[in-house]
């Protein structure tokens, strides 16, 4: 009989250096009042040496340490990204150097906002056939490396960081990765994507003099099409599942824009003291928001076994979708 995959581990790793909404005053026309009035964000963090496996690394090692844990007992580690350190080897086979993790294999999934909550679906088939163990889940953005800070509307967003958590076997069907709800749509990759060093446009100095390997995002049309989809489907994850807003404990969205959050959480009727925020501290790290909600969330003590979470995200391709978990364990943290 298949098992439960549940969530018995987290970690996180962001760099040290800051960069604030007063920072951005003195790059492009901007102030504080506007970034914040529209996005919800303070400060961003940024990684100045190093790539996104540095950022996985940090964040698995810090869920190895808190769970006592060897590299070596890992089975598996999936990792979304949309900032790889290279096309190829995947990031997960450096990650897997870096932490000296010798039994794992691993792979890379992109769906960019929403990679981590279908990496996280991903992972969960392969504990809940009975394959593995212990899954590695990681979602990690050096998002500043293509960010084009000439890009008033879009360099403001953007931050780099890494998060993970472990997925482990459960007999205990009360818990773990209970229901999810995913989608993509292909029509929207136009309004959100970036065009340069793929197969469609290799990298040639035309491309770079385009800026085409940097983010590209129409802002206006990617906001209202976000806003109806992360609520919609997480509404939907939760009717389905027989849940008012009362029924959740925590929502943790995609940390893209406060408004889209608001939004989301309006529509389950759920009350602002019941949603994880962080996007003030960190801006978007693209796959790396909702496992670093998780984290900081659990490591305060706010996060409790038994509590009910709807993990929610939207992103481009378009992607989009909704994870229903019941938290496992404890912070035994004093």
């Amino acid at each position: 009989m298949p098992k439960r995959a549940v969530i018995t581990g987290v970690g996180h790793f962001v760099p040290e250096d800051v960069l604030t909404n007063a920072d951005f005053e003195k790059m492009v026309d901007t102030t504080d009042e506007w970034i914040q009035t529209r996005t919800g964000i303070r400060e961003r963090r940024i990684l100045k040496n190093g790539a996104t496996s540095d950022l996985a690394a940090g964040a698995i090692k810090d869920l190895l340490k808190k769970k006592n844990m060897s590299a070596e007992e890992i089975d598996l580690i999936i990792v979304a990204t949309v900032t790889p350190d290279m096309f190829f080897p995947a990031t997960a086979c450096v990650i897997q150097e870096k932490i000296g993790a010798k039994n794992a294999w691993g792979f890379d999934l992109s769906a960019a906002c929403s990679g981590f909550i279908f990496a996280l679906v991903t992972g969960a088939q392969f504990v809940q056939t009975g394959a593995y163990k212990k899954v590695i889940v990681v979602g990690a953005d050096k998002m500043t490396a293509i960010t084009d800070y000439t890009d008033r509307a879009n360099c403001i967003l953007f931050g780099d960081a890494g998060a993970a958590l472990l997925l482990e076997p459960s007999n205990n069907e009360e818990y773990g990765i209970l229901d999810h709800i995913l989608h993509c749509d292909g029509s929207g990759g136009p309004y959100l994507n970036m065009l340069g060093g793929g197969s469609l446009n290799p990298p040639t100095h035309e491309t770079v003099d385009k800026k085409m390997h940097y983010i590209y995002q129409d802002g206006k049309a990617v906001f209202r099409v976000a806003v109806v989809g992360m609520a919609d489907v997480s509404y939907e994850v939760m009717k389905k599942n027989n849940l008012t807003g009362n029924d959740v404990d925590w929502l943790v969205p995609h940390q893209a824009n406060k408004r889209i959050i608001d939004a989301t959480a309006h529509r389950m009727e759920l009350d602002s003291s019941k949603v994880m925020l962080n996007i003030d501290r960190y801006g978007n790290t693209t796959a790396a928001t909702i496992p670093l909600c998780l984290s900081e969330y659990f490591q305060s003590g706010q996060l409790k076994k038994g509590q009910t979470l709807i993990l929610s995200a939207f992103g481009a391709g378009y992607t989009w979708g909704a994870v229903l978990v019941k938290w496992a364990f404890d912070n035994n943290k004093k």
